[in-house]
Formats: C-alpha cells, sequence, structure tokens
C-alpha cells in the first residue's frame, strides 16, 4: 500500500493513495439456485495451501522486492501470466496479451521520477450473460524493492493480495469449467506502480480495455495476510469504501460474509476524516474518482508495513483463505444477479 505522503488539504484532487444464494438482503432475487454447487465446489478451490505456495514464489528473495519496472517485477509477473495459463485464463482479446504497458512517460508526469516502463497484467473470464458488464477484482503486484542491499520482500504488501486474486480466478474458472461461469465478465487486474503513485491503476483508468461505464464495481485487495495490534489474533478484515457510492455493495458484502466465514467486519476507515485517509491510498481510489463502486479490503498497518521483514513466514494463512473467499463470494453475487449494482450516492 502507498505510504501518505502529502498534506490532508490535498486529499480532494489525491489521485494516489459456506452458503450459496448469497442475495443483497432487500429483495428476493439471490443468485439462482442452479448455481449452488458450481459455487460451493468453486468457492472451495480456494485454499491455504494454494495462497502460500504461490506467495513463496512471488514474495522470495529473486524477485528483489518487486519495484516497479525491475527485472524482479518483470519475473514476478511472469510466473503470474504462467499461472492464468496454465488454469486456462486468457486475457482480454483487444489487449492481445496479458500485459498492459504503463508507460515510463506517464509515471514521470505524475512524480514517478526514472521509472522504467512496467506493465499492468490482466487476466478475464468472459460472462456468459452480460459479457460487456465487467467486474473487476484488483490487487498491486509492485512492491519497494531493495534497499541499502537488504530485499524487501512485501509477502503481505501485496504478494497476499495478488496471490489472493490468482485463487480467486482460479475459482471462477472451476465454475467455468464445470459449466457455470459467471453471467458478467470478471476481469483480474494486477496493477504496477501503486507504491511509487497508484500509476498502474490511473493508466488503467485512463486508457481502459473496457469502458468505464461498463464496470460494474472494482473489489481491490491490499494487505490481507496479517493482523494489526488492535486485532490481533481476530478473524476479521476491514472493509473500506463499500458504502461511498453504492447503497447495495456494503449490503451484498456483509451478506456473503454471514453466508461464509463470518468474520469481523470492521468500519474504521471509512470515515473520511480518519489521519491514515485509507480510501485514498490504494488502487480502489482510480477506480471511484470515475463514480465506480468500490470496496478496499485490508488487514490494517501492522509491525512489518514496509519493512524488510514483510516476509512470508509471517503470513496468517487460513485467516488469508477466509479473506479470499469472502471476496470470491462478493464477487460472485454481483456477477451473477439479475440487475447491475446501483450507484446512488456521491
Amino acid at each position: 500500500m502507498k505510504k501518505l505522503l502529502i498534506p490532508l488539504f490535498s486529499l480532494a484532487v489525491m489521485t494516489s493513495c459456506g452458503t450459496t444464494n448469497i442475495s443483497d438482503g432487500t429483495t428476493s432475487n439471490p443468485v439462482s439456485t442452479n448455481h449452488d454447487k458450481a459455487f460451493t465446489n468453486a468457492y472451495k478451490e480456494i485454499k491455504a495451501e494454494d495462497l502460500k505456495k504461490n506467495l513463496y514464489v512471488i514474495a522470495a528473495d529473486d524477485m528483489e522486492g518487486r519495484d516497479t519496472g525491475s527485472k524482479g517485477q518483470k519475473k514476478a509477473g511472469e510466473y503470474i501470466t504462467n499461472y492464468y495459463k496454465s488454469l486456462g485464463i486468457s486475457y482480454p482479446k483487444t489487449l492481445g496479451s496479458y500485459y498492459q504497458k504503463v508507460p515510463s512517460e506517464f509515471m514521470k508526469k505524475r512524480g514517478g521520477g526514472s521509472l522504467p516502463d512496467s506493465e499492468n497484467i490482466l487476466a478475464f473470464i468472459e460472462g456468459s450473460e452480460k459479457p460487456e458488464e465487467i467486474v473487476v477484482v484488483s490487487a498491486h503486484y509492485d512492491h519497494v524493492g531493495i534497499k541499502n542491499g537488504v530485499v524487501y520482500n512485501g509477502a503481505d504488501d501485496d504478494g497476499s493480495g495478488t496471490v489472493a486474486v490468482m485463487e480467486i480466478a482460479k475459482a471462477f474458472q472451476q465454475a467455468k469449467n464445470a459449466g457455470k461461469g459467471p453471467k458478467r465478465s470478471v476481469l483480474f487486474l494486477h496493477v504496477t506502480g501503486e507504491e511509487h503513485g497508484l500509476f498502474g491503476s490511473e493508466y488503467y483508468s485512463e486508457n481502459p480495455v473496457f469502458p468505464l461505464a461498463n464496470t460494474v464495481v472494482d473489489l481491490n485487495i491490499d494487505m490481507i495476510g496479517r493482523d494489526d495490534p488492535g486485532n490481533r489474533g481476530k478473524q476479521y478484515v476491514y472493509v473500506i469504501g463499500s458504502d461511498m457510492l453504492s447503497s447495495q455493495l456494503k449490503v451484498i458484502n456483509e451478506a456473503a460474509n454471514k453466508r461464509t466465514n463470518n468474520l469481523e467486519l470492521n468500519y474504521k476507515y471509512d470515515d473520511l476524516n480518519d489521519p491514515e485517509q485509507l480510501y485514498y491510498r490504494s488502487d480502489h481510489y482510480n477506480f471511484a474518482k470515475h463514480n465506480i463502486p468500490v470496496a478496499f479490503f485490508f488487514d490494517g498497518i501492522h509491525e512489518d508495513y514496509h519493512k524488510p521483514t514483510d516476509d512470508p513466514e509471517k503470513i496468517d494463512y487460513p485467516l488469508l483463505q477466509k479473506r479470499a473467499q469472502l471476496i470470491f463470494t462478493t464477487a460472485w453475487d454481483i456477477a451473477n444477479r439479475e440487475e447491475r449494482i446501483v450507484v446512488d450516492r456521491k
């Protein structure tokens, strides 16, 4: 997650930072019952051991901290794209590959200094009934690189979100293979340049592969593998921004939670006056500023945040699994409901 480096007065213009039949709790239109078995089987595909296996690769020393445009980040990107290939998950046809180039010049103009060219990674499952409507599940796969010869592995920030997106994609593909793929299309978006200024998500929002008007929601995952001092040992997750733009998204997410792992959903950071200003500090914000509903899933500021001690052996993998399952369930509901969620708040 990006550190907060600018004064609070600038935030108004800031651009960086189970069971089934889930319904929104307000209608009689739950996800179709013919998807029950497909959902259950897909949900079970999200496994702690698989999250761990992938994270020990993504956050290994030889990834060199995955700094934006670095050799290590490109190596991590290759691992991610090969993973999608192995599952039979392709990329958006109009893009022509998994990679969306984010030019050095774009980042330089926004304070990115001498960062080299980098890439967003996009994997895509086309919807069966409403393919033009897009559900985005996002996470940044960059971290802060090497400092003074020490590798900052970024296992939680945001290796945890990266592998969660990969597992959620696997779950959706399992359902598709069973003939019960999502009604809406789902874009699995791994963005670059987050740590330097939310550059990858900003570039996507200004150069969208799919029209932003057709983008239903962004479920953004940034640090979901640990706990913070105020929640030590608890089964919880912070959810930020879920009722900022849509009256339905928070209700859908809460219903998904009650029907699955029933985590404690903490809304502490939903207060726009909170000094951490987290609503503005991760990639969801570049969707929210375009009036697209967002929910940001987060575990808090812990003692290893942006330190070289953010390593994969410190991740709580069973809790990471539960959080990823919650996000999958929320995405499943949004992708399969009859009507797209409303945008009725400003």
